[in-house]
């Protein structure tokens, strides 16, 4: 299984920040670092702010070397995607070939709100997406000299989406979601991935991947052409004592003063909590159940010797699951 990082970017990552984080996972063997796209903070929206997330990538792709960079997820919202997928072929140009696209419907109307992002609902979103993954996706494409697209939400008139990406074929696409089937459906036309968000039950990601699979044979793709990555909250301490103080930490952040031993015992069975031995028992489960990679949501973005501890105990041996 493969251990990425993801970063809520939201609240209050700073530039000098992004670097550090950025450096000790190509340090500690983290395959990618991944961040959220959003423009509010959740916890202090008055007090904390974020850096764009595409112009973090790009400026990422400049100081890394190794590591894969990428967004769970950009909300449809957010940007035209002919602009998008600008953005992420300029990204992966400035890292040598090392970018990713998750793409959402989004949810947060209060950031809509706050940045004049119109907020249709759910079902428009749906359709929203199901156009722009559809048009990111061909103006990528190296057989395609010109686009020409005509949608009920965007439309494109021989667009020569010059220069292509670096990666060939292109960058991996991810959709982000619950697993639904109309997001199922879509992944397994248009995707490279599908990243489950919070839902780390085994049985649940089971029965995720082998719905996938059948749309995928549907769409008359292989089966197995869209892998399943999960994304979910992580906390990991050498001894209970040092998990409890990590969970100290992030509670004091929240202005929560809950007792943290409380706190983690009340967490749901399926974020993962405790020593590295107790992590990887996890991970084998979630590998068995089909899972292929994991974004470990590291809340405590300040926190680098918690990296250090997944780098040198969980990242070896998740390798062989």
């Amino acid at each position: 299984m493969d251990v990425c990082l993801m970063v809520e970017g939201q609240e209050g990552v700073t530039w000098d920040q992004w670097v550090s984080l950025a450096l000790a996972c190509e340090e500690q063997g983290f395959e990618a670092l991944f961040r959220s796209d959003h423009y509010v903070s959740f916890s202090h929206p008055a007090e904390l702010g974020t850096l764009d997330a595409w112009s973090t990538i790009a400026a990422l792709g400049m100081r890394t070397e190794r590591i894969r960079l990428g967004t769970l997820v950009s909300p449809v919202t957010f940007r035209h995607p002919s602009v998008l997928a600008k953005s992420v072929v300029t990204a992966d140009h400035a890292s040598g070939g090392r970018v990713e696209l998750g793409m959402g419907a989004g949810w947060f109307e209060d950031e809509h709100r706050a940045f004049g992002f119109p907020f249709p609902e759910t079902p428009e979103r749906w359709s929203m997406l199901e156009e722009q993954v559809e048009i990111v996706h061909r103006l990528w494409d190296r057989d395609e000299d010109q686009v020409s697209f005509k949608g009920r939400h965007y439309r494109l008139e021989g667009c020569h989406a010059l220069p292509k990406p670096l990666q060939e074929p292109h960058p991996p696409l991810i959709l982000g979601g619950h697993g639904g089937p109309r997001a199922l459906r879509l992944a397994s036309v248009w995707a490279d991935e599908y990243n489950l968000t919070f839902e780390g039950r085994p049985d649940r990601c089971r029965e995720v991947r082998d719905r996938l699979s059948r749309e995928c044979e549907r769409a008359g793709r292989d089966p197995g052409a869209v892998r399943l990555s999960l994304m979910t909250f992580v906390m990991v301490g050498s001894d209970r004592k040092e998990l409890e103080a990590r969970a100290g930490r992030l509670l004091g952040r929240r202005g929560d003063r809950s007792d943290p031993g409380d706190y983690l015992n009340g967490l749901p069975p399926e974020r993962l909590r405790g020593t590295p031995h107790q992590i990887l028992d996890s991970l084998a489960e979630l590998a068995k159940a089909g899972v292929e990679r994991i974004m470990m949501q590291h809340l405590l973005h300040d926190d680098l010797d918690a990296l250090a501890l997944i780098g040198e105990e969980v990242i070896p041996e998740a390798a062989e699951l």
